[in-house]
């Protein structure tokens, strides 16, 4: 099915579901597209993650097929799995076969077992990015289909494993926190000369983080630090009284669209450590505090185990983090800019800033361009 002309580019990238999964797909896309202007993208997905707006916001195209979540233990819907499947194969074929695709690359997710079953029933060369530290089972199944696999993290155990780092946005990658501060400090709405705290959980907010940060307000400002607390979607944080939390010093928003702002403002980031987080604190050399998310299979603490080991990056357990945590830790931290330059020339030198340039070059070659 393969292209063997000279016909531009055609690649079909599947994954969705999170912005852990989504925001690589994009970055491979606009390398993809810096390398081959005029390559055909299509991305494939669900209609109910997050893929649905931010795929066609960065403008490219989207096509949909159904949601199937791999049930954990036996249940009715086990028994439906396996037509399901073949229904999604089906339907993944069609797309292929209508792009012409000279290649698909998998972020990871639930869409991209049949789109990879597909691509290999069709004789399309597989690409593939893990973004975690424990492969997702969708991409372990990819995996078997193709020497061409790409990892954010070189702990993580996945066939034909190559160590490419996290593909993330230009903006990001690119970035020079020193030149950038000013103005993103003020883009802010921040003081250009204070020593600075950004908190954020992620855009879903993380409620011990907001907690802790609500009962050390005063304490931040008293030691002169300006703090910026992005507080996650619909999480405002409220004092004793019902209202809005304000304090000197203290601003709360809800989301940040441009995170390289956050990053080139902070002098320390208080925040989760999902993959994507600890990739790009490391590219900016950005000093970092993570709280690991408590549930699960312990992923976010792995996913920042290199950074911590390099002390280039602190590590509180969720249960551990509180007022007194960040007025006994963290204000000191933010304070010495010594030991804060130390952990940003560590965290630099274990970051790649290219990733998304590499996926590229590896979705070239799997295509024979």
């Amino acid at each position: 099915m393969t292209n063997n002309n000279n016909e531009a580019l055609s690649v079909v990238l599947a994954g969705g579901g999170s912005a852990g999964h989504v925001n690589p797909l994009l970055a491979i896309a606009n390398a993809i597209r810096d390398r081959v202007p005029q390559a055909a993208i299509l991305a494939v997905g669900t209609a109910d993650g997050l893929e649905a707006r931010l795929v066609p916001a960065a403008g490219f195209e989207l096509a949909t097929i159904a949601r199937i979540p791999m049930p954990r233990k036996p249940s009715p819907d086990l028994l439906k799995l396996p037509g399901r499947m073949r229904r999604a194969i089906a339907d993944a074929k069609d797309m292929l076969r209508r792009a012409n695709a000279d290649v698909v690359v998998g972020v990871g997710g639930y869409v991209c077992t049949p789109v990879y079953l597909a691509a290999k029933s069709l004789g399309v060369p597989i690409v593939i990015h893990e973004a975690n530290t424990k492969a997702g089972l969708a991409n372990k199944v990819g995996a078997r289909y193709t020497s061409y696999v790409g990892t954010a993290f070189a702990a993580t155990k996945i066939r034909h494993a190559h160590v490419v780092g996290m593909p993330m946005r230009a903006a990001v990658a690119g970035l020079d926190r020193s030149a950038a501060q000013a103005g993103a400090r003020e883009r802010l709405g921040m003081e250009p000369g204070l020593p600075t705290l950004i908190v954020t959980g992620g855009s879903l907010g993380a409620l011990r983080i907001n907690k802790a940060v609500a009962g050390a307000v005063d304490a931040l400002a008293a030691a002169g630090i300006q703090t910026l607390h992005i507080t996650g979607n619909g999480k405002a944080v409220t004092a004793d009284d019902g209202a809005k939390l304000t304090a000197p010093g203290y601003r709360q928003v809800e989301y940040v669209d441009a995170m390289e702002d956050a990053y080139a403002a902070a002098d320390v980031l208080l925040c989760r450590s999902g993959a994507g987080t600890v990739c790009e604190v490391a590219a900016v050399g950005l000093p970092a505090v993570f709280v690991p998310l408590p549930v699960g299979n312990g992923e976010q603490a792995r996913n920042a185990a290199g950074l911590v080991e390099a002390d280039a990056a602190l590590l509180v357990n969720d249960s551990s983090l509180d007022a007194d945590w960040i007025k006994d830790n963290l204000i000191e931290l933010v304070l010495d800019g010594g030991r804060r330059a130390e952990m940003s020339a560590r965290a630099s030198a274990l970051g790649i800033r290219d990733a998304a340039a590499r996926m590229a070059d590896m979705v070239l070659a799997a295509a024979g361009k």
